[in-house]
């Protein structure tokens, strides 16, 4: 068997903001709140790789991984996996933006399996991350929404 995930927000923000604020990888401690840090290690054209730590879980465990990310601002597509995959035999995400009239969808899809000793099987993962994905989106939907709202231009009454 194997994992697969796409959850979806619409951002109250243009979308070069939304892109803007989404690509900036070593941001993402102010933007999600489960990671601690994001170092970048290397670019190489728009090739991004970097690890994430989160924060400690409940049984105190800091998780750290190494991935590499992609931005293809022509498709308004982003694609990344996991470099060191840790419990995943493979992890592959697909983020997808597109211009509405509310603002803009972001979608995510994430495609993966779980390696045959991890302490979790797919459909565990595929719950978990579907879980999670709804508060971190609505989180960035929110901060996003937030930093639109601070650039818009202060309306002065007149007399």
């Amino acid at each position: 068997m194997t994992g697969h995930t796409q959850n979806e927000i619409t951002i109250a923000a243009p979308l070069d903001l939304v892109w803007d604020m989404t690509n900036d990888v070593e941001s993402w401690p102010q933007l999600f709140s489960e990671y601690a840090s994001a170092e970048i290690l290397s670019r190489e054209g728009r090739r991004t790789t970097f690890r994430l730590t989160m924060h400690p879980d409940k049984d105190g465990k800091v998780w750290s991984w190494v991935s590499e990310r992609e931005p293809d601002p022509d498709t308004l597509t982003v694609r990344a996996r996991r470099v060191e995959t840790g419990p995943f035999a493979y992890m592959n995400i697909v983020w997808q933006y597109e211009k509405v009239a509310e603002g803009t969808r972001m979608v995510w899809t994430q495609d993966f399996a779980m390696r045959p000793d991890a302490p979790v099987d797919d459909a565990w993962m595929t719950d978990n991350i579907n879980r999670n994905s709804k508060v971190q989106l609505a989180l960035i939907r929110d901060r996003i929404e937030k930093a639109a709202e601070e650039r818009r231009p202060v309306q002065m009454m007149s007399d």
